[in-house]
């Protein structure tokens, strides 16, 4: 199988197996005081100070890095732990984007039906209007939750800059980031984009399904503008209740350590390929490439068919061996058509005919080419049924 859906998940990367082989063999609960649990401890903390590490959060600097049990979970935590909090009333208002994960656009929408009012801002070409955004923060906010990387189009959404002015405007105001699809894609720390609160997952980066984390800034956790939406033993500094789960833990860590002191070489490598790919994609007829139009991330490229559903050519291509997505795979069993693409400027029926293709560093020229092939008899054959 020619896997190019990474964006969805990745494959378990040596240094994961290794960690999380190592933790099989360790099972005590890491909150037990005999040695079988102090050992656990032991593999759970030296797992936080290594993805602490590849996160640029330094020891001594205030911050925390909790571990939740998917990318999802530490969305929620975030957003609705936030809204739980007593210190939260500076507004009721929350400022987001039109284009953002489900892990992030539901919670939102729960608390729009809870009576809080939810900004979204366009998101067309993949670009955020900084006047548009400048007026809203200028009528009150509390936070501001805005995703590092589009998932779906690869569009990198300005949130240093979208953050630092929230801070200016808005005091008090708290700022999360869902970076799941940004983290070791770009050199980047939560102190240095100005976020309280940052989403990253393991299974993106070659570790394990089932394992999350957030990290949690000095401020917040000072003003106590956060609580735990799961309760009970008190775990993750009372942020997250339950036996924290040691073997993904471990091989979060283990993905962590072995991609991080190479993340700026795998993304050059991956942008490249990036590159060769869409060139070639664009030789095939009827073929267009979904560009944003300000940065992008080195991974991602979304196109849309010539008149082909989605779920159609990525049936196509499955039985060829070749595996890609018809958009997040979060929601993609579902018949319902992207709000990212939507957002993006994409007509209902174009997005409902698009792909998102997803690069690692394991990929070739080699893949690119079987999936080229495949989509020009693709395109050929399955126009062609669609006349009949």
């Amino acid at each position: 199988m020619i896997y190019l859906d990474n964006s969805a998940t990745t494959r378990l990367c040596a240094g994961a197996i290794e960690k999380m082989t190592e933790a099989m063999g360790c099972y005590g609960n890491p909150s037990s005081l005999h040695s079988m649990g102090l050992e656990a401890q032991r593999l759970l903390e030296e797992a936080r100070e290594t993805v602490c590490d590849s996160l640029g959060i330094r020891p001594g600097s205030g911050y925390s890095l909790i571990f939740t049990g998917s990318g999802t979970e530490a969305n929620n935590l975030a957003i609705l732990g936030c809204a739980a909090a007593k210190q939260r009333r500076v507004s009721d208002r929350i400022i987001t984007t039109d284009s953002e994960h489900p892990s992030v656009s539901k919670p939102l929408g729960r608390l729009e039906e809870a009576g809080l009012t939810i900004v979204r801002l366009h998101t067309r070409g993949g670009v955020i209007d900084f006047d548009e955004y400048r007026e809203e923060l200028l009528r009150g906010a509390y936070m501001v939750t805005v995703m590092m990387v589009n998932n779906e189009t690869g569009a990198v959404y300005d949130v240093a800059g979208m953050f630092d002015l929230a801070k200016q405007l808005c005091p008090g105001v708290i700022t999360h980031c869902d970076a799941t699809q940004g983290y070791l894609k770009f050199a980047f720390t939560p102190q240095k984009i100005k976020a309280d609160l940052v989403t990253i997952s393991a299974h993106k980066i070659h570790g394990p399904k089932g394992v999350g984390a957030l990290s949690v800034s000095p401020e917040i956790k000072k003003r106590k503008a956060i609580v735990p939406i799961i309760l009970g033993g008190g775990q993750e500094e009372e942020f997250r209740s339950g036996t924290e789960n040691l073997i993904c833990i471990a091989g979060f860590g283990g993905a962590a350590a072995e991609y991080a002191p190479r993340a700026e070489e795998y993304a050059k490598d991956i942008a490249a390929l990036r590159d060769y790919t869409e060139k070639k994609l664009e030789e095939l007829p009827g073929i267009r490439i979904n560009r944003p139009r300000g940065m992008r991330a080195p991974h991602i490229i979304s196109l849309t068919l010539p008149g082909i559903k989605s779920e159609t050519m990525v049936n196509f291509l499955s039985s060829k061996g070749i595996a890609v997505s018809g958009g997040s795979a979060c929601s993609s069993r579902r018949e319902k058509v992207s709000a990212a693409l939507l957002g993006f400027g994409l007509e209902r029926h174009e997005a409902a005919c698009s792909l998102r293709i997803s690069l690692c560093r394991t990929n070739t020229k080699d893949d690119v080419d079987a999936l080229c092939s495949a989509l020009s008899e693709g395109i050929a054959t399955l126009v062609r049924a669609a006349e009949l």
